[in-house]
C-alpha cells in the first residue's frame, strides 16, 4: 500500500515539476510556516497548483506566504482544512495527536512526510544536494545564488531566506534543483544527488540519533545515494574521510593547501575577504566575498567548485560572488558602522558559535564583543554543555537566555545555569528575554561607548530572532 502511494505521488509531483498544462488539485500542508515546508509550499503555488496550509503561530515568513496567494490558518481545526487535497505533506515536528493530520491519515488520504514530497519532485532533475550537521543553508544558498545570477539557472529549496532573493525558493526552466539536504529524521536519505556538498559530520541531533557514530554512518551513507558518474565535494579534514568512497571525490577547505580546492593571498578589508581560489588544473584570483567569517570563505569556495563542475565561466563566478549577499540569520551585518557592529546568527552548536565569534574577532579584533546566546533544546544543553561554555568564553561579555525547548519537555537539572557554572569568563550572566530591552537601555544610559558599542551578536535557534528588531532600535539611539 505505501508502495502504491509513493507511486502516485511521484507521478503527480513529476507532472507538476514537468509543468504538464490540465494538472488539477491541491496540496495541503501541516507545519507550513517552517522553513523547508515553505520552500515546497512556494514550489507548488509557482506551479499553479492550489496551496493552504495550517501553522500553529503568525510569523512574518507565514505572512509572506499569504501575501503570495497561498491560504495559512493557526487553528487546529478540521473544518479549515482542505477536505479536497490531492495529497497532504506534514513535517515531524508536528505534535502525533495533531487533529487535521489524524483527520487525514484516518480517512485514507495520501499524506507523506517534507522528505518523501521533496525526495519525489527531485526523483527526474539533475540534482546538487548540500548537507551537513553545520553550514549546508549558506553554502546551498551560496550554490543556488552562483547558478541563477550567472544564467545557469535552479530550482533552489533552501533552509533560509537568501537575501539577494528574499525567499527560500526559487524557480527556473533549467531542470537543474539545489537542495538544502537536512539530516534530521535522516530525510536527507531519501535524495539522490548527482553532486553532493559534506560540510560537517560533527555530533548533533543525538536525540535522534543516539550517538556521533551514528550520525557520521549516516553521513557515509547518503554520500552512497550519489548517482552512478556523479561526484562529491567534501571538506578537507572530515573525520572518517576514508569512509567516503565516491570515486570522484574533491576535498575543499578554506586555508588548507592539502585539499584539492583552496583558498590563497586571503585578505580582509572592511569586514569582506579577497581572495584566490586555487585547484591543481585552475585559478580564479581576485575573488571578493562580502561578508564575514572565514568559514564563509570555505562555504564559498565548496559553492565555487560546484559551479566549475558545471562549467560557469570565472568570470561570472566572479561577479556572483561579488553580488551575494548572504541569509538571514547566518553572519548577517544588522547594523555595520565605523562604530557598532550588529550580527545576527542561527548559531546554535559549539562548532557554530566557535566559528562566529573567531570570524567577529578576525574581522574586528580591536572591539569589544558582546554576544546574546539562547539556548536551543535541553538535550542538546545537555549534551553540549561544555562545548558551549568553551566557546562562549571567547566573548568579552556574554549574556544567556533561557533554554528555548521547541518540540522538548524541561530535563531536572538542564538549564542556561549549565552552561554559564561551566565557563571560565565570569563576565556572564542569565537574564530573561523579556528583560533583555530594559537591560541594554540601562547600559545606554550609563555609557553608551564603553557598554554598547563595538561588537554585538545574537546568537541561536529559537525565537531570538523576535529580538533583533528592538535591540537595533535600542542600539541605534543616541
Amino acid at each position: 500500500m505505501k508502495k502504491e502511494l509513493n507511486e502516485i505521488l511521484t507521478t503527480l509531483l513529476q507532472l507538476t515539476f514537468q509543468g504538464v498544462d490540465g494538472v488539477k488539485g491541491s496540496v495541503f500542508f501541516i507545519g507550513i510556516g517552517g522553513i523547508g515546508m515553505s520552500a515546497l509550499a512556494r514550489y507548488f503555488n509557482a506551479k499553479g497548483i492550489n496551496v493552504s496550509g495550517y501553522d500553529k503561530t503568525e510569523t512574518l515568513l507565514t505572512k509572506q506566504l499569504q501575501a503570495e496567494g497561498i491560504g495559512v490558518h493557526y487553528e487546529d481545526n478540521i473544518d479549515l482544512a482542505d477536505k479536497n487535497a490531492s495529497f497532504i505533506v506534514y513535517t515531524p515536528a508536528v505534535p502525533k495527536n495533531q487533529s487535521q493530520l489524524n483527520y487525514f491519515i484516518n480517512n485514507n488520504y495520501t499524506v507523506v512526510k517534507r522528505s518523501d514530497a521533496l525526495g519525489a519532485i527531485t526523483n527526474s532533475s539533475f540534482n546538487i544536494c548540500v548537507a551537513g550537521t553545520h553550514g549546508k543553508t549558506t553554502t546551498s544558498s551560496m550554490v543556488a545564488h552562483l547558478l541563477q545570477h550567472s544564467g545557469y539557472g535552479c530550482n533552489a529549496f533552501l533552509g533560509g531566506i537568501a537575501v539577494n532573493y528574499n525567499s527560500n525558493f526559487w524557480s527556473s526552466s533549467n531542470n537543474v534543483c539545489v537542495v538544502e539536504a537536512d539530516e534530521y529524521d535522516r530525510s536527507f536519505l531519501k535524495l539522490n544527488p548527482d553532486v553532493a556538498i559534506i560540510t560537517a559530520i560533527d555530533a548533533d541531533h543525538l536525540d535522534i540519533y543516539g550517538t556521533a557514530e551514528n550520525v557520521e554512518n549516516a553521513f557515509i551513507e547518503f554520500s552512497t545515494k550519489i548517482k552512478k558518474g556523479g561526484c562529491l565535494l567534501l571538506k578537507h579534514g572530515l573525520k572518517r574521510s576514508n569512509d567516503f568512497n565516491i570515486k570522484d571525490t574533491c576535498t575543499y577547505n578554506a586555508t588548507d593547501t592539502n585539499a584539492n580546492i583552496h583558498a590563497q593571498n586571503l585578505t580582509i578589508h572592511n569586514g569582506s575577504y579577497t581572495f584566490d581560489v586555487v585547484n591543481k588544473y585552475w585559478t580564479i584570483n581576485d575573488v571578493t566575498l562580502n561578508m564575514g567569517g572565514l568559514h564563509n570563505v570555505e562555504n564559498i569556495i565548496a559553492a565555487i567548485g560546484v559551479a566549475k563542475y558545471l562549467k560557469i565561466s570565472d568570470n561570472k563566478i566572479k561577479e556572483a560572488v561579488s553580488e551575494y549577499k548572504g541569509v538571514k540569520r547566518r553572519f548577517e551585518y544588522i547594523i555595520k558602522n565605523d562604530e557598532l557592529v550588529f550580527i545576527d546568527d542561527y548559531a546554535h552548536h559549539p562548532d557554530e558559535l566557535n566559528a562566529l565569534l573567531n570570524g567577529a574577532k578576525n574581522l574586528f579584533p580591536t572591539k569589544k564583543c558582546t554576544i546574546i546566546f539562547q539556548p536551543h533544546l535541553y538535550s542538546r544543553t545537555n549534551d553540549f554543555a561544555d562545548g558551549f561554555a568553551a566557546a562562549l568564553d571567547e566573548a568579552d561579555e556574554i549574556i544567556l537566555l533561557p533554554i528555548y525547548p521547541a518540540r522538548e519537555l524541561p530535563m531536572v537539572g538542564v538549564s542556561s545555569d549549565m552552561i554559564m557554572q561551566r565557563m571560565k569568563n565570569k563576565n556572564v550572566k542569565v537574564i530573561a528575554k523579556e528583560n533583555i530591552a530594559h537591560y541594554l537601555m540601562s547600559l545606554k544610559q550609563i555609557n553608551t561607548k564603553e557598554n554598547v558599542d563595538g561588537v554585538f551578536i545574537t546568537a541561536g535557534a529559537g525565537d531570538i530572532d523576535t529580538l533583533v528588531n528592538p535591540i537595533k532600535e535600542i542600539l541605534n539611539i543616541k
